[in-house]
C-alpha cells in the first residue's frame, strides 16, 4: 500500500509542478505538458479533493507503516499545496479581467450599461463545478445542424437561445479551434454560449471547412458566409442583425480577428460579395495573429502546419499571401471593439504574439482594445466551465453590454430580463 500511495503521491506532484511551470515551445513533450497544465489548471478545485481523498484513504489503509509512505504523504501535502495555489491564481481572474475593463472602458464603464438584468452575478459557480463536463443550463435550448451554406456537413451551425425565445436579441457568434484541421462546433465555446443565452443572447455555434482536405482561404470564406447567413436569418431565430459579436478561442480566435478587421472584402465572399459581413465587436481567445514570423520554436511549428496542411504552399513563395492572412497585417482605424484574452502560461501560442497584435491594433483603432493576460492561464482553459471560465465569460458579458450600450442604449434598456445563469 505504501508503494502504491508513494506512486500516486509522485505523479500528484509532477501534474501539479507542470501546471505551475509548463514546458513551452511546442513539439511532442509541449504538447503533453500543455495538455496536463491544462486539465490540472482548470480542474485544480476537483483534484484538491480527489488528492485529499486518496491521501486520507491511503493513510487510514496502512499506507504510512513505512518510510515510502512518509515520503508519500509529504509529496501528496505539497501537491495539495500547489493545488490550492492554482485555485487562489483562477480566483484571481476575475480581477484582472475587471482590472482590464476599467483601464479601457473607465472605472465607471458598468455605470454606463443601459443594464439588461438585475446585476452581475461574480461568485464562482462551485455547484456547476462539481460536473464540468455536463454542460448543460435549465434556461437554453438548442436548435441543432442549421445549414448556412452550400450542402455540405460542414456548413452547419447550432443556435443556442432562452427558452422563453424574446426576441430582438443581441447576437453571438461562435467557432471552433483545433489548427484549422480538427475540431466542430460541439466541442468548444459551450460555458459561454449557455451564459449568453440564458442572459437574453441567441448564440450561433459554427462549422467551417477543415484542412487539408480544404485548402486556405476556404475557412475565412466559411466565417464570412455564416456572418452573411446570421444576418439574413438572425430574426427567425430571436436575434438582432444588427448587433454581432464574434468570439472563439485558438485558430478560431484567429479566424474571427481576421473576419471583423476585413468586413465586406469581396476576395473572400465569392458569391455573396454584396453581402454585409461587419461585425460590432470581436472577443479573441489565445489566437495567432501573425503567420509571417520564424524566432521561436513555437513559431516555426505553427509555420510548418500551415505550409503543408492549410496553405499548401511555403511562406517564401507565397509571403504576401500569409501577410495577407494575418490579423496583426489588417489592423485599421475601422476596426471594432476588441476584447483579447490571453493565458499567460500558454504553451502552444507564446503570449508575445497577442501583446504585439494588441500594441498595433491600439494604436489605430477607433474604438475600445481592452486585452486581459489570465495568470496561470493555459492555452484552450475555457473548453469546459471552471473558476477561471466563469470569471472570464462574465467579463467578457459586461464587454459586451457596454458596446452594446454605446451603440444602442434605448435597445439596450428594453431588452426582455432573461434568468441569471
Amino acid at each position: 500500500m505504501s508503494t502504491i500511495f508513494l506512486i500516486e503521491s509522485i505523479v500528484a506532484l509532477v501534474l501539479c509542478v507542470n501546471a505551475v511551470r509548463p514546458l513551452s515551445g511546442g513539439g511532442p513533450f509541449g504538447f503533453i505538458s500543455m495538455m496536463g497544465s491544462w486539465l490540472t489548471m482548470e480542474l485544480a478545485p476537483q483534484s484538491l479533493v480527489i488528492q485529499f481523498g486518496l491521501t486520507l484513504g491511503f493513510s487510514l489503509s496502512g499506507g504510512l507503516d513505512s518510510a515510502a509512505g512518509v515520503v508519500a504523504l509529504a509529496l501528496s501535502i505539497v501537491s495539495m499545496a500547489c493545488l490550492a495555489y492554482l485555485v487562489a491564481v483562477g480566483m484571481r481572474s476575475k480581477h484582472v479581467a475587471e482590472d482590464a475593463l476599467k483601464e479601457t472602458l473607465g472605472d465607471d464603464y458598468v455605470t454606463r450599461i443601459s443594464r439588461r438584468h438585475p446585476d452581475y452575478d461574480l461568485r464562482v459557480p462551485w455547484r456547476q463545478l462539481v460536473l464540468p463536463f455536463r454542460m448543460r443550463h435549465p434556461d437554453v435550448e438548442r436548435v441543432r445542424n442549421v445549414a448556412y451554406g452550400e450542402p455540405h456537413k460542414r456548413n452547419m451551425l447550432d443556435v443556442y437561445r432562452h427558452r422563453d425565445r424574446p426576441t430582438g436579441c443581441p447576437t453571438l457568434i461562435q467557432i471552433h479551434g483545433g489548427g484549422w484541421t480538427i475540431g466542430n462546433k460541439d466541442q468548444q465555446g459551450k460555458p459561454i454560449m449557455l451564459h449568453f443565452a440564458s442572459r437574453g443572447w441567441v448564440c450561433f455555434a459554427v462549422n467551417y471547412r477543415l484542412a487539408p482536405r480544404s485548402t486556405w482561404p476556404a475557412q475565412i470564406v466559411d466565417v464570412k458566409r455564416a456572418i452573411a447567413w446570421v444576418k439574413g436569418h438572425a430574426e427567425e431565430y430571436g436575434a438582432d442583425p444588427d448587433f454581432i459579436v464574434v468570439t472563439g478561442g485558438s485558430a478560431g480566435g484567429r479566424l474571427w480577428a481576421l473576419a471583423a478587421l476585413t468586413p465586406n472584402d469581396p476576395e473572400w465572399q465569392p458569391g455573396f460579395e454584396n453581402a454585409d459581413t461587419s461585425v460590432q465587436a470581436c472577443i479573441p481567445y489565445y489566437g495567432v495573429y501573425d503567420f509571417t514570423r520564424t524566432e521561436s520554436r513555437a513559431n516555426r511549428a505553427l509555420l510548418r502546419l500551415l505550409e503543408r496542411q492549410v496553405f499548401k504552399k511555403r511562406l517564401r513563395e507565397a509571403p504576401e499571401e500569409f501577410e495577407a492572412a494575418s490579423p496583426i497585417a489588417r489592423v485599421g482605424a475601422d476596426a471594432p471593439a476588441f476584447f483579447v484574452i490571453h493565458g499567460a502560461h500558454d504553451s502552444l501560442v507564446p503570449v508575445v504574439e497577442t501583446r504585439r497584435f494588441v500594441e498595433k491594433l491600439r494604436g489605430v483603432s477607433h474604438e475600445p482594445v481592452v486585452y486581459t493576460e489570465l495568470p496561470g492561464a493555459q492555452h484552450a482553459f475555457d473548453v469546459f466551465p471552471s473558476i477561471r471560465t466563469a470569471h472570464v465569460t462574465r467579463a467578457s458579458e459586461r464587454f459586451c453590454d457596454h458596446v452594446y450600450s454605446e451603440l444602442h442604449p434605448r435597445q439596450a434598456e428594453l431588452q426582455p430580463e432573461a434568468a441569471s445563469s
